[in-house]
């Protein structure tokens, strides 16, 4: 347990910090499974809006450093190279 003040303080805020990004980390991930199965099902319509969707909160999540640039980038990379295949098939 901390003792310094400091310490608490750090302490306090890296749980506010962590419940935080573990929300933004579920959300994103509940709306990348969305995609993944729209892409399963063989529904570009659908996949293609939940993509955007999924896009705008990759960004997000990167802006606020929960995840890294490039973890979104890739990601967005993916997703959008599935939808391209499953347009072109």
């Amino acid at each position: 347990m901390p003792n310094s003040v400091s310490a608490k303080k750090r302490l306090r805020q890296s749980k506010d910090r962590r419940l935080r990004n573990r929300t933004v980390k579920s959300a994103l991930r509940g709306q990348i499974r969305k995609v993944r199965s729209a892409i399963q099902a063989g529904d570009v319509a659908t996949s293609e809006s939940e993509f955007k969707v999924a896009t705008k909160r990759l960004d997000q999540a990167a802006a606020k450093k929960v995840i890294h640039d490039n973890q979104a980038a890739r990601l967005k990379s993916r997703l959008s190279a599935a939808i391209k295949k499953l347009k072109s098939s």
